[in-house]
């Protein structure tokens, strides 16, 4: 896991994905590199996901493949996505690329990184006072 971590790094660093300027410039759509980049990621990673589970018996690491029946778009998770995407715009940094950045000498994102773990926590902090997750 740690060498994917690594390579996954290293490949936002070569895209030009760890600098803001580069992804607000993908977003405004003046440089569209970076959707090539996001492209070739998930023809990867379905070609990835759907031949491994048809090539190997059992998981590496586990006792067996576990299916994903898929989740409920909810009102929940369509205000998340709408504050991702604002955070994103406004930042142009996202958790990976922040943590990437970092790596790369971006010493002022972990002023980003520190509000996003402050808003994840904020938001479980109200979430389990309200009684749950569900």
């Amino acid at each position: 896991m740690y060498i994917g971590g690594v390579l996954f790094g290293f490949g936002l660093a070569l895209a030009g994905a760890t600098k803001p300027e580069v992804v607000l410039s993908f977003l405004h759509l003046d440089d569209l590199g970076l959707g090539l980049v996001i492209g070739t990621a998930l023809l990867v990673s379905l070609i990835v996901f759907q031949g491994v589970a048809r090539l190997m018996s059992k998981p590496l690491f586990g006792k067996q493949f576990d299916g994903h029946d898929g989740f409920p778009v909810t009102r929940r998770t369509v205000v998340g996505a709408i504050i991702f995407g604002v955070g994103w715009g406004i930042s142009g940094i996202c958790p990976a690329t922040s943590l990437a950045s970092v790596g790369t000498g971006n010493w002022p994102l972990l002023f980003a990184i520190v509000g996003m773990l402050a808003g994840g926590f904020i938001y479980g902090t109200i979430r389990s006072r309200q009684g749950g997750w569900h």
